[in-house]
């Protein structure tokens, strides 16, 4: 699903709310996470998960093109951690 895709579905289950009131919405929520992960914080959504952030240390790489060695700086990547529940609906036999 696709952020457009989120703006139709809350739009036909909320067909009272204007487009962009649920663009706003939605534009609000994930600006707050990132926001909050970019703090070095978390966010957790019950019965969903939960995303973080994880050190990656620097390394030195390789250009795939190339292959010329290069220098990857350390960094901070996003990290997402299921729920028990988003689990277990996941993995109904």
């Amino acid at each position: 699903m696709i952020r457009s895709e989120l703006v139709q579905k809350i739009q036909a289950a909320h067909p009272d709310l204007a487009p962009r009131e649920i663009e706003s919405i939605v534009s609000t929520f994930f600006d707050a996470m990132v926001g909050q992960l970019a703090k070095g914080g978390r966010v957790e959504l019950r019965g969903f998960g939960a995303f973080s952030t994880r050190a990656r240390d620097a390394r030195t790489g390789r250009n795939p093109r190339t292959g010329d060695v290069v220098d990857v700086d350390a960094k901070r990547v996003p990290y997402f951690k299921p729920g028990k529940e988003m689990r277990a609906k996941l993995n109904v036999a």
